[in-house]
């Protein structure tokens, strides 16, 4: 078997995968429930919510999201944080209403990209926001971002790629093609868990083959407070993406900002 075969044989078991434990439950007549099979920091079942809006549909996360991570002493009020918030949400083209809620409007021909789009920006909401203890004095992300400005490295913050299924990825950086290194991206794990693995996983196997040839990919894991597994490790070289340890990020820079 050719390895675009067995991509695309894994792809179609995602897909089966997805639906499978996709559940749908109508709520009063006017709402509709939706079950997904991605899970939050709590272990529960992301879901959205989605009703009919003129010709198409409006979808909803009814403030889940935000308002778990201010109930969990998140703060999200200081104007640097409703800045990345905001940057985070247009990189899925997903708004913040007035209740905080996470939405999106869909049409019946973009209902499942934009149903995509949703699940994914909760999901990096989540991540990129929640602290998990108070001691914890910055963002990952910013840290991450920080250390790309001191060693000269080029790049594109919040980058998105189509994949070969059609949905949109988001990363955290791009850095474009030099005369030294070819494209590559980077992506910011704050938790670097067996669960963020495979997400990650899924997201670089899926936009690889939309991207040029010798592309290469990035994790730069949060290892100050906790190792990381070693079964994360070798599960991101499995699927070809370098492992970067924060506290061994100096190794990498070369590479990054060539």
């Amino acid at each position: 078997m050719t390895m675009v075969a067995e991509i695309e044989s894994l792809v179609d078991t995602y897909r089966l995968w997805l639906r499978q434990k996709t559940a749908v439950r109508d709520i009063n007549g006017s709402w509709v429930e939706i079950t997904t099979p991605f899970i939050d920091r709590h272990n529960d079942a992301l879901q959205i919510y989605a009703k009919r809006s003129g010709e198409g549909y409006l979808l909803t996360d009814d403030s889940q999201v935000i308002n778990d991570l201010e109930s969990s002493g998140c703060n999200l009020q200081t104007a640097k944080r409703r800045n990345l918030l905001k940057i985070t949400l247009a990189g899925f083209g997903v708004k913040l209403n007035e209740n905080n809620a996470l939405e999106v409007k869909a049409t019946p021909e973009t209902f499942a990209a934009r149903k995509h789009d949703l699940v994914q920006a909760m999901l990096a909401v989540n991540d990129l926001f929640y602290l998990a203890q108070p001691v914890v004095e910055s963002l990952f992300f910013e840290d991450v971002a920080a250390w790309l400005d001191s060693a000269d490295v080029r790049y594109i913050p919040n980058v998105k790629f189509t994949g070969i299924t059609g949905y949109d990825h988001q990363f955290h950086f791009g850095i474009p093609k030099s005369r030294r290194e070819p494209e590559r991206i980077v992506e910011a794990v704050n938790r670097p868990t067996k669960e963020g693995a495979a997400d990650l996983i899924f997201r670089w196997t899926d936009t690889r083959e939309a991207r040029p040839s010798d592309a290469r990919a990035y994790a730069v894991l949060n290892d100050r407070e906790h190792s990381v597994p070693p079964a994360v490790i070798d599960a991101l070289r499995n699927y070809g993406i370098e492992p970067v340890p924060w506290n061994l990020r100096a190794q990498a820079e070369a590479k990054l900002a060539a």
